[in-house]
């Protein structure tokens, strides 16, 4: 059996602009790199062509306004295909890991979508993670987001779902897109600890990242003992990426691949297209394929920065920090439940900064004692490709009870005859379908 399984899908035919970073660059020259390599030529290496995902594949994950359907194009459907290609190969055991070279990319992309943010437009990872779920019966999953901008998308999606952890290590917000990703955003109360945010300082290198994951983030996993971990492979951190203020290089991405042994990896961001990509994806594969990386070095190492002493003595904060807040998610979690009854809510005011698109919404988690309940979302957008637009979203669960089943379509009912929404949409996971009362 093959140790690692490629699918690759430039998306030749999508683009945000020809001269914008998010272009089919990012995967030709990784590709170029390969072949001058012989890594196709390699037993321990497999490629898989992506196939396309389909709408519902989409819809146990996402809401779109006023459809999904509506907001994608068919690259997007074939980037999530191959995300999908790429689970298939390893659970089924045709080959031991996976690596989904795909745009376009996703982990910007929220469980409402109106439009394009982040250069995101639906969560590609999300969905692989729902679909490992209805297809093969997999619960407990781990992300691991080594993207150097926070996951916002990801963590939205799964911010109520005590069976998957997502960890995301990345550039301090204050300082980089989108401005989010600290410590205290831990989850809801029904899922609190099993968000993890580790805001790095500017100029956080290898150093840095391997004494993160070493210290926190490797004992962290041991202890939650996912059935599959995911890394949302962002190569951004790396020291030449436009973008940010890191100083990863190429052997530090490979040996943390080395270190975190995921099942199936999806790439992200990464925009040092001929600088670093080529070299950082290189040096991933080696690794995920259990063979030589150690040559694996950038040719251009003149803008590598020193990591400053202040960079880990971030880490060490974090350590102790979100250690602590892990080691005692339990008592934490009861005692938010406790206080907040039956009801959550949040607001959340999201920007989607490639379209201009201004969203507010208010997220509502109901609780129930025999199930995990159902959500309602209220959200209005302006400047939407639709003009301005709301709507009213209810969401269930697979495991939903009839008794609160019964009541979330009651509301749904009550919101339809209220006239107040454009839209009142119902996500049945059960179904992996969105409907338009």
């Amino acid at each position: 059996m093959p140790n690692l399984g490629l699918v690759f899908f430039p998306a030749f035919d999508w683009m945000l602009s020809p001269t914008h970073p998010e272009r089919q660059e990012r995967l030709l020259y990784t590709r170029d790199q390969l072949m001058e390599e012989g890594i196709f030529d390699l037993p321990q290496i497999r490629e898989y062509r992506p196939r396309m995902a389909s709408i519902s594949d989409l819809e146990r994950v996402h809401i779109g306004v006023p459809c999904i359907s509506e907001l994608i194009t068919p690259a997007h459907l074939v980037s999530a295909g191959g995300c999908l290609t790429a689970a298939d190969a390893v659970m089924k055991g045709e080959v031991k890991r996976a690596f989904a070279l795909v745009r376009p990319p996703g982990h910007h992309a929220m469980r409402v979508v109106q439009g394009i943010r982040g250069f995101c437009t639906i969560n590609i990872e999300a969905i692989m993670v729902e679909y490992l779920r209805a297809k093969y019966g997999v619960k407990k999953i781990a992300i691991v987001d080594t993207d150097v901008h926070h996951g916002d998308g990801s963590q939205d999606i799964f911010y109520h779902d005590p069976d998957t952890l997502y960890i995301s290590f990345h550039q301090d917000g204050r300082t980089l897109y989108p401005g989010t990703g600290f410590p205290n955003e831990a989850g809801s109360p029904a899922a609190l600890g099993m968000n993890i945010n580790l805001p790095l300082l500017p100029g956080t290198g290898d150093e840095g990242i391997h004494r993160l994951f070493d210290g926190l983030i490797r004992p962290i996993l041991d202890e939650f003992q996912p059935e599959i971990i995911v890394n949302s492979a962002g190569q951004d951190n790396h020291f030449s990426d436009p973008l940010a203020s890191m100083s990863v290089t190429a052997q530090g991405y490979a040996s943390l691949a080395d270190k975190l042994k995921a099942d199936i990896a999806v790439l992200e961001g990464g925009y040092s297209v001929e600088a670093a990509l080529p070299y950082v994806n290189t040096g991933i594969i080696l690794a995920m394929a259990g063979l030589d990386y150690s040559q694996v070095v950038e040719p251009d190492q003149s803008a590598l920065r020193p990591q400053g002493f202040e960079c880990n003595q971030r880490v060490d904060q974090l350590i102790n920090q979100v250690g602590q807040l892990w080691n005692n998610r339990e008592k934490l979690r009861t005692q938010a439940l406790n206080k907040c009854g039956n009801r959550w809510q949040r607001d959340k005011s999201i920007y989607y900064d490639e379209e201009g698109i201004r969203e507010t919404q208010r997220e509502t988690a109901y609780y129930c004692n025999n199930c995990r309940g159902y959500l309602i979302i209220e959200t209005s957008a302006t400047n939407t490709r639709f003009g301005n637009q709301s709507a009213y979203v209810v969401i269930l669960h697979k495991d939903t009870c009839s008794f609160c089943r019964k009541e979330a379509l009651e509301q749904a009912a009550r919101a339809k005859k209220s006239g107040r929404w454009d839209y009142v949409l119902i996500q049945d996971k059960a179904k992996s379908a969105v409907d338009n009362l």
